[in-house]
């Protein structure tokens, strides 16, 4: 998650593609729909796995994985490379930020209908100042293991899925929007829907969900009561993330938070069992942002509410 802040831009085109969720008449004659398949369990071993690799790459390239950095372009070969093998067909997209190449990473599943693209995107560069593995290693790699569990499993999405990787979102949001503004006005119409996956595992965790939408919120909102877990609508990260330029372009965001430098309040302690007065993740943009500076639970609750969402919106 970027530092520098700006406020939530308002959606500035209706999405003009069929939307997340179908309406319409019973045909009385109709078949019963199939039943939807379920989600999953994505497991923590494998995230935490994943963060380890992270840990080790930035270990070996100067202690980062900043943009444009041996440690950032490592990053996105290791997670290529295990797209690749499950059989996505993965591209880089290439821009430029501060005279340095940074890559975006896409990876597209065969199959469901293009003309509603489901898409999932967690950004993969770290501050300068340390090896970023809650920020934003956490949702990398739940976002790697959903799209790796979508390969393993019989799934078969009635929409396209689509998973992204995005570069240089510290140095302000540069990757993702590199890519909607790379995007047609027919493209853009075709996605249906973004879901944004920043810091995920915060040690002092909140659970807060974006507000952008309702119909994608309320996805989430009752996955987590359905583990009696309360939500809160998101505001620290209003318009610092990468569903930013999505939203911008008009097209229905959603995705999960864990909480960064601001301090949990009493109330957020007593319904999270955290600590008030300390900042959901103590470690924000610093050197000890590590794999010590994970919350177990959350990685494990919100890497479960990534691929619930995927399979329920991509139905």
């Amino acid at each position: 998650m970027k530092l520098s802040v700006s406020l939530r831009a308002a959606a500035v085109a209706t999405v003009a593609a069929a939307g997340l969720f179908t309406t319409g008449a019973m045909v009385s004659n109709a078949s019963p729909a199939p039943a939807q398949a379920e989600a999953p369990d994505i497991s923590v071993a494998d995230v935490k796995a994943d963060l380890d690799q992270l840990q080790s790459i930035a270990e070996q390239n100067g202690g980062n994985r900043a943009h444009g950095s041996a440690g950032y372009k490592a990053s996105i070969d290791y997670i290529k490379g295990k797209l690749d093998e499950a059989g996505f067909k993965t591209s880089l997209q290439e821009f430029d930020s501060g005279g340095q190449t940074g890559y975006n990473l896409i990876a597209d599943w065969p199959g469901g209908d293009e003309g509603q693209t489901v898409m999932a995107g967690a950004h993969l560069d770290s501050v300068g100042e340390g090896p970023g593995i809650n920020d934003n290693g956490t949702g990398s790699a739940g976002v790697l293991q959903t799209a790796l569990a979508v390969a393993k499993s019989d799934f078969k999405p009635t929409k396209h899925l689509r998973f992204a990787w995005w570069g240089a979102e510290e140095l302000g949001l540069v990757g993702s929007s590199h890519y909607v503004d790379q995007l047609s006005q027919d493209d853009r119409s075709k996605i249906s829907g973004y879901l944004n996956f920043d810091m995920i595992g915060s040690p002092n965790p909140g659970y807060f969900v974006y507000d952008d939408d309702p119909e994608i919120q309320k996805v989430f909102t009752d996955y987590f009561s359905g583990l009696n877990v309360k939500t809160e609508d998101e505001t620290e990260g209003d318009g610092r993330s990468d569903h930013a330029a999505f939203l911008e372009a008009g097209i229905k965001v959603g995705g999960l938070f864990t909480g960064a430098s601001n301090e949990m309040t009493e109330q957020q302690a007593q319904d999270w069992g955290g600590k008030a007065g300390e900042p959901f993740d103590k470690c924000y943009h610093s050197s000890c942002d590590t794999t010590e500076n994970i919350n177990e639970q959350a990685l494990d609750r919100n890497s479960d509410a990534i691929a619930h969402a995927i399979w329920k919106l991509a139905s």
